[in-house]
């Protein structure tokens, strides 16, 4: 094992490997009780969740500039780091699951309410179930199609392990 592999093994991430990568998930719990909050409340969440994917943003940029001294094209390689990991982080962790949690909750409340004579606060509390419930299963294939969808286009231009570097870091 080589120097930089056991680095990267023994060092945790707060982002990714502590309770702190649950704050990127604030958005799709805000969306799951959507129907019994406030919008404010779930436009709150969002901004817990943003807050978290812009400190793993910075963090990594932070490590990338540590990781290439004062070599040529740092610059570049900290705003490449910082860039991947933001884009990736915000579609992954804020757009695509919020969008998907806040559908399905909408789409259980509907039938919920034409298949059923629940009354609406028990309607309203089945679709927060549903929509919690929900939030384990989407995680990996968002995950897996972010990979894709970036290694298919932005990452294509930096060079094809641009997501192995920043995701090592």
């Amino acid at each position: 094992m080589d120097q930089i592999q056991e680095k990267t093994s023994k060092e945790v991430d707060i982002y990714r490997d502590t309770w702190v990568r649950f704050l990127g998930y604030a958005n799709e719990v805000g969306e799951a009780f959507r129907a019994l909050v406030p919008v404010s409340a779930v436009w709150a969440t969002y901004a817990v969740a943003t807050v978290y994917v812009s400190a793993d943003a910075v963090d990594k940029g932070k490590k990338a500039a540590v990781e290439h001294g004062d070599n040529p094209g740092k610059t570049t390689k900290v705003a490449v780091a910082v860039v991947d990991t933001f884009v990736w982080q915000a579609l992954a962790s804020v757009a695509i699951p919020g969008f998907t949690i806040n559908r399905v909750c909408a789409a259980s409340l509907y039938l919920l309410g034409r298949t059923t004579r629940l009354p609406l606060s028990v309607r309203k509390w089945t679709t927060t179930a549903i929509g919690l419930s929900t939030i384990p299963f989407i995680i990996h294939p968002i995950d897996r199609g972010v990979d894709f969808l970036l290694d298919s286009s932005l990452r294509k231009g930096f060079g094809q392990n641009i997501g192995e570097v920043v995701h090592s870091l």
